[in-house]
């Protein structure tokens, strides 16, 4: 029986107060007044629909040693509507982000908000064929919305991961049923930055009430299970109340919807189906049956069984983790700044051309995406970059570095700078010297702070974040920053 081994989760800490933006948008749109209920999450200026998807895939795939621990993964689905490359593979960075090995198979899976749920039953679908043994399912979503708009405040940013296999599973995959509709309730042209939405209430009534209940018939009668055997349903869905109606006409009991999380988090597009899957999970008993559901020109829905092993399961920060560490942020200015909606005056300083050289970037993709140091096999020195003659006194052997990864060692602050000098579209620019337990220290950027949070000695973890952006070629280059570590 094939089914998910592990799951994982990210959203952001930042999480935007929707009165704030409605109070800052009252002159203009006072009718967003009657949506200001709540918070949605906000990614910062240096997380995007990848770095995300990366964060949930860590979470999902604990490791001490990703080198070898993640080295069974075979499979890799990136689901995004808002993934930063167009053309360059973005499933690529995510698995040399999270050292998976080269010989994996690698896809991009885009252009509707059911993408997430069609990753995962190509997921499914590869391991039954046998053309993969453990797949990861990533996704993420940091979508754009114009400022006074409706969408500013139902969008939310988030990434989910769900890893496959054909033993040890903690939820059963009982079967799928997909319908494809070229229903347009809302699109985005190639040369858009914002979605363009139709009318609401032929929306809702003619695409949401009459394709996701037919799609949801069809995965009952094809699996043979009745309704009233739910216990978790899962539909993402904009409209008040909507699902509970179409989870009755399905003959599910209302009670048993799902929180779509849209006063904590809002709606992450096609990443909140798993985002909402991964939070039934943590709540699932054995012999539980889980229904998820996603609308996007035609519906995904796919049924689940929790396992015995789900009462054991290790637990991840996941959903709940992340809601716990949220912290409130009122500064709307803040907002449209990360998103770049605003133009800010950057100075003199930031007038420099921060062209990547892609040769470099190839050369020591293992170092820069996978944050790989080395450590030496005579000595067990542990060194960060990784060279030819080993940093120790008593050692200095030659060509004895063997690959070794930092992305999940402990670190802490040996020495840092608040730097108010050079642009940061988050001043101060916060950084310095990492030092880990098992040895080797790395100059970094620190992020996730605020002025006077940070000290020598504070414990930090590191993060795959955007370094900068190359606007002028639209290339964004990728690096490790530290973040303040989770308190015990």
């Amino acid at each position: 029986m094939t089914g998910i081994a592990a799951y994982g989760a990210y959203i952001p800490r930042l999480r935007l107060q929707r009165k704030a933006a409605a109070a800052a948008n009252a002159w203009f749109a006072p009718g967003l007044r009657a949506s200001a209920k709540g918070e949605r999450s906000m990614a910062s200026w240096d997380e995007d629909a990848l770095t995300m998807a990366v964060e949930a895939g860590r979470d999902c795939l604990p490791a001490t040693d990703p080198l070898r621990d993640r080295a069974g993964v075979d499979a890799l689905y990136f689901a995004s509507t808002s993934q930063p490359f167009s053309d360059r593979l973005n499933a690529a960075i995510v698995a040399r982000a999270l050292s998976l090995p080269e010989a994996i198979s690698a896809i991009d899976v885009a252009a509707s908000q059911r993408a997430g749920l069609s990753a995962l039953v190509a997921g499914f679908d590869a391991l039954r064929s046998g053309r993969a043994i453990r797949p990861l399912i990533v996704a993420g979503e940091k979508r754009k919305a114009r400022a006074a708009s409706s969408q500013e405040l139902s969008f939310g940013d988030a990434g989910a991961a769900l890893a496959l296999g054909g033993c040890e599973t903690i939820a059963n995959f009982l079967g799928s049923h997909s319908l494809t509709i070229d229903f347009v309730d809302h699109f985005r042209g190639s040369a858009e930055e914002f979605d363009y939405g139709w009318e609401e209430r032929w929306v809702r009534d003619e695409g949401f009430a009459k394709i996701v209940p037919a799609a949801i018939r069809g995965l009952l009668e094809k699996t043979g299970v009745n309704g009233a055997d739910i216990a978790h349903f899962i539909l993402p869905c904009p409209f008040p109340r909507l699902d509970q109606q179409l989870a009755g006409r399905c003959g599910i009991d209302p009670a048993r919807v799902r929180d779509n999380l849209a006063g904590r988090v809002g709606d992450s597009g096609a990443a909140h189906a798993l985002l909402m899957l991964v939070h039934a999970l943590e709540d699932a008993r054995p012999g539980e049956k889980i229904l998820v559901a996603q609308f996007g020109q035609g519906c995904d829905a796919l049924l689940f069984e929790a396992t015995p092993a789900i009462a054991g399961y290790a637990k991840r920060s996941a959903v709940s983790g992340s809601l716990a560490r949220g912290k409130e942020e009122t500064n709307y200015l803040k907002y449209l700044a990360f998103n770049g909606l605003i133009a800010l005056e950057k100075g003199m300083r930031a007038e420099v051309d921060r062209k990547t050289a892609l040769s470099v970037l190839y050369r020591k993709n293992d170092m820069l995406m996978g944050l790989v140091g080395g450590k030496c096999r005579i000595c067990g020195t542990a060194q960060f970059p990784r060279t030819r003659i080993c940093v120790s006194p008593n050692c200095h052997a030659v060509d004895t570095q063997e690959p070794h990864s930092f992305a999940e060692s402990e670190g802490a602050v040996l020495s840092w700078s608040a730097d108010f000098l050079t642009y940061s579209i988050a001043p101060p620019n916060h950084y310095g010297m990492i030092t880990f337990a098992e040895g080797g220290r790395l100059m970094a950027d620190i992020t996730d702070v605020e002025q006077g949070q940070i000290d020598s000695g504070m414990k930090v973890r590191m993060a795959f974040r955007i370094k900068d952006v190359d606007e002028r070629r639209g290339f964004r280059r990728y690096f490790w920053k530290a973040v303040p570590a989770p308190q015990a």
